[in-house]
C-alpha cells in the first residue's frame, strides 16, 4: 500500500506495486492523473512535470517509493478548489500557447513552479525555467509572453479577459 498526498487530498493505492514503479505510472495507471504525459521516460522533455514539495520534478525519473510525505501537485490541481482557472491557463488560452497541446501540462507546472519563486520573471528567468520543457511545436516564444501576461495578471497589472467578459 503507499499513501500519497496528491494535489491537497490523501490518496492510496492498495495494489502491491514494483518498488521501481516510476510516480508517473502511479498517477496515470492507480490514481485516473492522466494530465501528466510519458514522453521520453528519461526525464528529458517535461511532459511528465509535476510539482512535488513545491518543485517541478519529472515523475518519469523519481520512483513513487520515493515521495514519502510530500505533497504532489499534477495539472489536474493547478487550478483552484473554486473551479477557476489559475492565471497561467488563463494566459495559454488568451496568448493562444498550445498546438499539439503534449507538453502542456509540464510547461504549466513548471511555470506555476517558476512564477511562486519569482513574481515577475524576467525573460531570461522564464528561459532558465523552461528550458527542460521540450516542445515538439515550438511554442516557446508564446509560452513566454503566457507566462509574463500571467505574472501581470497574479499581479493585479490586468485582469484576465474571461473576467472582463464576465463583466459586460
Amino acid at each position: 500500500m503507499l499513501r500519497l498526498k496528491v494535489n491537497g487530498q490523501e490518496r492510496v493505492v492498495e495494489e502491491e506495486l514494483d518498488p521501481a514503479t516510476p510516480l508517473l505510472w502511479v498517477l496515470r495507471d492507480h490514481l485516473g492523473l492522466v494530465g501528466s504525459k510519458y514522453g521520453c521516460g528519461a526525464g528529458f522533455c517535461g511532459a511528465c512535470t509535476v510539482q512535488l514539495g513545491g518543485v517541478p520534478v519529472r515523475s518519469c525519473s523519481i520512483l513513487a517509493a520515493a515521495v514519502g510525505s510530500r505533497e504532489i501537485v499534477t495539472i489536474e490541481g493547478l487550478a483552484g478548489s473554486d473551479d477557476r482557472l489559475h492565471p497561467l491557463q488563463q494566459a495559454w488560452i488568451e496568448i493562444d500557447v498550445p498546438q499539439c497541446g503534449y507538453c502542456q501540462a509540464g510547461q504549466l507546472m513548471s511555470a506555476a513552479a517558476l512564477l511562486r519563486q519569482k513574481p515577475n520573471p524576467s525573460d531570461a528567468d522564464i528561459d532558465a525555467a523552461m528550458s527542460g520543457n521540450l516542445c515538439r511545436c515550438a511554442t516557446y516564444l508564446r509560452i513566454r509572453a503566457a507566462i509574463h501576461r500571467a505574472a501581470e495578471m497574479m499581479a493585479g497589472q490586468v485582469r484576465p479577459a474571461e473576467a472582463a467578459l464576465d463583466e459586460t
